[in-house]
């Protein structure tokens, strides 16, 4: 059932979800949530965060870092990671 009430998160841009997620920790913060919304948001929260996960780590994986040749001139990319 959560699944489904999270299902349009899957179409939502990193910075969409990001503030979705936001909202749902200033309202959980404020402590005035009844406790059953609060489970519902919580859940939904959770997933959002799942999506910023995998969008962020998809980024990650497409950045490069520009390889210098000895003169200093660009001679190509490299992976982030690859030190």
């Amino acid at each position: 059932m959560a699944d489904e009430a999270n299902e349009d998160i899957k179409a939502m841009s990193f910075e969409q979800a990001l503030e979705a997620l936001e909202r749902i920790v200033d309202d959980l913060e404020r402590g005035d949530v009844p406790l059953d919304k609060s489970i519902r948001i919580y859940e939904r929260g959770e997933a959002l965060k799942i999506h910023c996960d995998r969008l962020l780590k998809a980024a990650e994986d497409k950045v490069e870092k520009i390889r210098l040749s000895r003169d200093g001139k660009p001679a190509g990319t490299e992976p982030l990671d690859a030190e």
